[in-house]
C-alpha cells in the first residue's frame, strides 16, 4: 500500500463529505489492514462492519463503534454487538420482530435501521447484484408497514458496485418513488457502498449536486455512504515472481508464486483481468498474434487457477517480477489458504519512500487455522 496515494483518496473523500454534507464510513468487507487505521482516523470517524469480528475490529483497533449490517443475526452474537455498534440494521421485518425487545430497550444507545430493496440496480454481474429478482436482501416497498416499526430510526440501501454518480442519481429516483413515506419518517439513510468516488473519471461535481438536491427534498435526513474500494482505489500493488513457464498446444502459461484462487478470488468471481505493468490484456475476441503471449497461472492445484491472455513487450523468464496494480481492496480480506499456499507479506510504502512490513505469514498461520 502506498501512503501518498491513500492520503490523496482520503482527502478527496473528506472534501466531498464537507461539500455534500454526507458522512463517509469505510467498509471492512473491502479493507481491514488495521495497522493503517491511524491514517484513516485523520479523515473519517467510523467504519462499517458485517459481523461480530469486524465490529470488534472497529471498536478495538479503529477506536469507534461500528455501523453494522448482517443478512441475519444470531441470538448469541446479537447481545455482543449492542455495546460496540452505533448503528445496527436489520435485513428483514422478521429479524426485527425477533429482536424487538432488545431494540426497544437499547434504542437510546444504538440507532436501529431497516434495509430496503429499491428493486433497481445497474450492476451487471449477477453475483454482485443485491437487487436481483428473488434477492435475499432488504424489504420491498410493498411489504413495508405504514409506519416505521418501533425503535427503527433509519433506512439502509445498497445496490451499487464500483458505480458512478449517475447510477446513484437513478437509485435516488427509485428510492424516492418507492419509499418516500418512510424516508419522511426516518432520521438517517445509509446508501451503502459501491460509490467509486476516487476513480479518475468519476463526476464528483455531479455527485455533490445530486446529494444536495436530495437534501432539499429530505433536509432532516443524515446521509451516510459506506464505500470500500473508493478508500483504497489504486493505492497498492501485488508483486509476483515467475517461477516456471510451461506450454500446451501452443498456449504458454507463466506460473507465478501467487494464486488467483487464494490471493485474488475476485478476479475469478467478477471476473476481471487486473492491470499488469508492462502488459496488455488480449481479449478472447482479439486475434492473439503477438509474439509474447502468456496465460498467467497460480501456484495452487486448482485447474482453474489461471487467467489469460496477456501480451508482454518482451519474453518472460523465470525470476521476472510482475506487478499487479490495484490489489489492496478486497484481495487482502478475501484470501484463503487452500493447499497451504502462503500469503504475500503486507507492506506500507510511507510518504518518505521507506517501506514498513505490516505482516508476514508463516507455517503456523496455516497450521493454527486447523487447530
Amino acid at each position: 500500500m502506498d501512503e501518498t496515494r491513500l492520503r490523496q483518496n482520503l482527502s478527496l473523500i473528506r472534501q466531498i463529505s464537507l461539500r455534500a454534507d454526507v458522512e463517509f464510513i469505510m467498509a471492512f468487507k473491502a479493507f481491514a489492514l488495521w495497522r493503517t487505521f491511524p491514517i484513516f482516523r485523520e479523515y473519517i470517524s467510523h467504519t462499517a462492519s458485517s459481523s461480530l469480528y469486524e465490529a470488534r475490529l472497529a471498536f478495538e483497533e479503529f477506536g469507534s463503534k461500528s455501523h453494522i449490517f448482517s443478512p441475519a443475526y444470531e441470538e448469541d452474537t446479537f447481545s455482543k454487538l449492542l455495546p460496540i455498534c452505533s448503528h445496527l440494521t436489520f435485513n428483514s421485518l422478521s429479524q426485527y420482530e425477533r429482536f424487538k425487545s432488545d431494540v426497544c430497550k437499547h434504542q437510546k444507545n444504538v440507532a436501529f435501521g431497516l434495509r430496503i430493496n429499491p428493486e433497481y440496480s445497474e450492476i451487471t454481474t449477477e453475483l454482485y447484484n443485491p437487487c436481483a429478482r428473488g434477492s435475499r436482501f432488504g424489504v420491498l416497498s410493498a411489504n413495508m408497514p405504514e409506519r416505521l416499526p418501533e425503535g427503527i430510526s433509519g433506512l439502509h440501501c445498497h445496490n451499487h458496485c464500483e458505480s458512478d454518480s449517475y447510477a446513484l442519481a437513478h437509485t435516488l429516483e427509485h428510492i424516492t418513488a418507492k419509499f418516500d413515506p418512510w424516508l419522511r419518517q426516518a432520521e438517517w439513510l445509509n446508501l451503502g457502498g459501491g460509490h467509486l468516488v476516487t476513480r479518475a473519471d468519476y463526476d464528483v461535481e455531479h455527485l455533490i449536486r445530486t446529494i444536495n438536491d436530495f437534501h432539499k427534498r429530505y433536509p432532516h435526513l443524515h446521509i451516510i455512504f459506506e464505500p470500500g474500494s473508493a478508500f483504497t482505489w489504486q493505492t497498492g500493488e501485488l508483486y509476483a515472481k515467475v517461477i516456471d513457464i510451461v506450454e500446451n498446444y501452443g498456449i504458454r502459461t507463466a506460473i507465478l508464486n501467487v494464486s488467483f484462487t487464494c490471493h485474488m478470488p475476485d478476479c475469478l468471481e467478477m471476473p476481471y483481468h487486473p492491470e499488469i505493468i508492462g502488459a496488455k490484456v488480449v481479449s478472447p475476441s482479439q486475434s492473439a498474434t503477438g509474439q509474447h503471449l502468456y496465460r498467467l497461472g497460480g501456484n495452487s492445484c486448482l485447474s482453474g487457477d489461471y487467467m489469460g491472455t496477456w501480451e508482454f513487450a518482451e519474453p518472460l523468464h523465470v525470476g521476472d517480477i510482475l506487478t499487479f496494480c490495484d490489489m489492496i481492496h478486497y484481495t487482502t480480506v478475501k484470501t484463503n489458504m487452500f493447499n497451504g499456499v502462503s500469503h504475500p507479506s503486507l507492506c506500507l510504502r510511507k510518504e518518505d519512500g521507506s517501506v514498513q512490513v505490516l505482516r508476514t505469514f508463516q507455517y503456523e498461520d496455516y497450521r493454527d487455522r486447523m487447530d
